[in-house]
């Protein structure tokens, strides 16, 4: 039986191109960062879970909410293939229940605070927008997108940045927890604007400063879909 069961919806991605020496202190021992045509990505995700079971059960007050987190791509080299995965600088939920299961049990970096979102949907487009409130600020991330979602292009920016199905998180300097996540490929919608009012600095330490006020390499809004996430294991 998989750990947890959900749904991800309305997925907003903004990738910034960093220098890879950025995120080394971040990598987990067996891993790689994963390139992409040249560029090393960190990503700002803001979504909603959904529907929300753990270990088949839905716990009440705890079926949807939001999240927000920055996070970078890896692979890992294993029984003659690559896992191409993702770890978490920070993950922030509005429960305090979620963030104490998930640093528990998966050993990642979770913290609850105060959240919110916004969905409208016209004829022809819609806003996806995601505020979290920091140090007394608040925080947001809004997209404005076509109304109708499309397949993602075979080798595509948007591939590379969705198609990454397993969890990584450091444990030191020579231990890592690998976990998978299961999903079917996701549709994208056309992004038209954005909009990103974020302190990264005081969200994600001062290394992260230079995120500041910096046009993001691309914007993504991805459908989102069932997901699964399954057991965990120490490499």
């Amino acid at each position: 039986m998989s750990f947890l069961t959900a749904e991800w919806r309305k997925l907003a991605l903004a990738n910034y191109d960093v220098d890879p020496n950025l995120l080394k202190p971040y990598l987990p021992h067996g891993t790689e960062l994963d390139i992409w045509k040249g560029r090393c990505y960190v990503s700002l995700v803001g979504f909603m879970f959904q529907k929300v079971k753990v270990l088949g059960l839905r716990i009440p007050f705890h079926t949807e909410f939001e999240e927000v987190n920055l996070r970078f791509y890896v692979r890992h080299f294993s029984e003659g293939e690559w896992k191409r995965g993702v770890v978490f600088i920070n993950e922030f939920v509005p429960k305090t229940a979620i963030a104490l299961v998930a640093n528990t049990i998966y050993k990642e970096h979770y913290k609850a605070m105060p959240m919110r979102h916004s969905w409208q949907k016209g004829p022809a487009s819609q806003e996806v927008q995601y505020d979290w409130k920091m140090g007394g600020q608040w925080h947001s991330f809004k997209i404005e997108a076509d109304a109708k979602s499309q397949p993602m292009l075979p080798g595509s920016e948007a591939e590379f940045i969705t198609e990454h199905y397993w969890g990584y998180s450091r444990q030191g300097a020579t231990k890592t927890i690998e976990y998978q996540v299961t999903h079917p490929r996701w549709e994208v919608y056309e992004v038209k604007s954005h909009q990103i009012q974020v302190d990264f600095a005081k969200n994600y330490g001062e290394e992260f400063r230079l995120l500041n006020g910096l046009e993001p390499t691309s914007v993504m809004l991805a459908a989102g879909s069932p997901i699964t996430v399954e057991s965990r294991r120490r490499l």
